[in-house]
């Protein structure tokens, strides 16, 4: 089942209230919130700001008796949230509530305009509980300020012979950001917080670098396999952690098994993903499955199904808060092969995993791609063409200098497309689908002015007395 929270849309861009509620640090305190509700029996819950159905989605409240749900905006009267009919914050008093959650975070101004109406003896709680450490916070005036929140995770381990290198730059400095902290937890397969510290990196535009290598030996660790939680304090422009994330052998040659790099992971979880490459003859494909929240992915809540199809394989085993799942897709689809593509069924539980593709001592390891949920189809696409005219393929055209070319796409990025992923994520060659890619595949060659006055000569030569005037 789909995780009922709302993550990322084409309007408003990301959700900074979903990276609040599910951040790492905010996991046990959010935790001890909801058995506070529990042991106070029962517990009506204020909703100003529409928290309320996230924070019980990631943290359930199966253990709270609820008194009922009460908003102040009567736009929102009448909807349910979370089982339950909302309504108006004048008729909270009469709830016999002995615990009051008000579902939003810096809630200190709202609970003092609630005293009037809050029911005798009442213990008014909110979402402050949860905040994250105070050093980790860019803007401690508005705890909701995207800056706040920039982070992303990454797929992070060291073996034997295997090791994994993030490197991200401080282009934050680049916005006049004065001082950059980067916050770092590292969580095993079991999602067992194994290390944690921080990177102090100035205020100078400058790399960053985390070497497993380096890590394993600072934390005297054995062994691990699972995901870094990037959190970035002192962030300015935007909330955006981007990285480039290198996999190695203990040499970098081919005999050790892996020299591959891709980039982020994407903050967002998707509902679905798109591009995920079935095994060619000889290979193995590996899914990581990595859960990016404080809360376990039920048996059967991620599947894989072939690209155009519906019937899919599900995952059948739970994968706890925060660890790491290595799946070989043959055991899900057998007898599918290259160059069929598979979709991913994340259901809003990770973001954009990786895989890696292992065959003959070699591993490359790439990215799926997210498929937008929130995008329609334009009907008046089509009308277009009345204003932008007809598109040509122009086989080796003749340019004059200053030439401006517009090149218009039109692309269908909804579920009801079974072949192209978001073209806002990068692919390139190799076991990945090209078809959405949106640039400039053809070769371009420049001429000097005797070259195009040489070219131009021969065209008019062999147009003859057809050519335009």
């Amino acid at each position: 089942m789909a995780l009922r929270i709302q993550t990322f849309d084409n309007i408003r861009g990301g959700n900074t209230l979903y990276k609040a509620l599910t951040h790492p640090h905010a996991a046990a305190p959010g935790h001890a919130l909801v058995a506070a509700l529990a042991a106070r029996p029962p517990t009506a819950i204020v909703d100003p700001l529409g928290a309320a159905e996230g924070f019980a989605e990631i943290f359930g409240l199966g253990g709270v008796e609820l008194a009922g749900i009460y908003v102040q905006n009567i736009a929102q009267l009448g909807k349910e949230v979370h089982g339950f009919r909302t309504l108006p914050i004048d008729e909270l008093a009469d709830s016999g509530a002995r615990s009051v959650l008000v579902a939003a975070f810096d809630a200190e101004r709202l609970i003092g305009q609630l005293q009037s109406y809050l029911p005798a003896g009442a213990e008014v709680l909110s979402l402050d509980r949860m905040r994250i450490p105070e050093e980790r916070l860019t803007n401690r005036r508005a705890y909701l300020d995207p800056l706040n929140f920039a982070t992303n995770f990454a797929l992070f381990r060291d073996t034997g012979a295997l090791h994994s290198r993030v490197v991200t730059v401080n282009y934050w400095a680049g916005y006049g950001a004065a001082e950059i902290a980067c916050w770092l937890t590292l969580f095993d397969g079991n999602g067992e917080i194994i290390a944690e510290w921080c990177e102090r990196a100035g205020n100078a535009i400058a790399a960053l670098t985390i070497d497993s290598r380096e890590v394993r030996a600072h934390f005297k660790l054995g062994d691990f396999a699972g995901q870094l939680f990037i959190h970035v304090a002192g962030a300015a422009g935007h909330d955006v952690v981007k990285y480039a994330l290198d996999t190695f052998g203990e040499s970098g040659l081919v005999i050790d098994g892996a020299l591959s790099c891709t980039h982020d992971a994407n903050a967002w979880p998707s509902d679905r993903y798109a591009g995920l490459p079935a095994p060619a003859p000889g290979e193995r494909v590996i899914l990581w499955v990595q859960n990016s929240h404080p809360t376990p992915i039920p048996a059967g809540a991620i599947a894989l199904n072939p690209m155009g199809e519906e019937k899919h394989a599900a995952i059948a085993e739970p994968i706890g808060p925060f660890a790491s799942r290595a799946i070989d897709v043959a055991e899900l689809l057998p007898g599918l092969a290259w160059p069929r593509q598979i979709e991913v069924r994340a259901g809003k539980h990770i973001v954009r995993p990786r895989y890696e593709v292992v065959a003959d001592g070699h591993r490359r390891i790439a990215h799926v791609n997210v498929e937008r949920a929130d995008l329609k189809p334009n009907p008046e696409l089509p009308e277009l063409g009345r204003w932008l005219g007809k598109g040509y393929l122009l086989p080796a055209p003749i340019l004059p200098r200053g030439t401006i070319l517009h090149i218009i796409g039109y692309m269908d990025n909804t579920p009801n497309n079974k072949n192209i992923p978001d073209p806002r994520n990068w692919q390139g060659s190799g076991n990945r689908s090209i078809a959405n890619m949106f640039i400039d595949l053809g070769q371009l060659m420049p001429l000097t002015d005797a070259e195009f006055q040489a070219e131009m000569a021969k065209r008019r030569e062999k147009l003859g007395p057809n050519r335009p005037t």
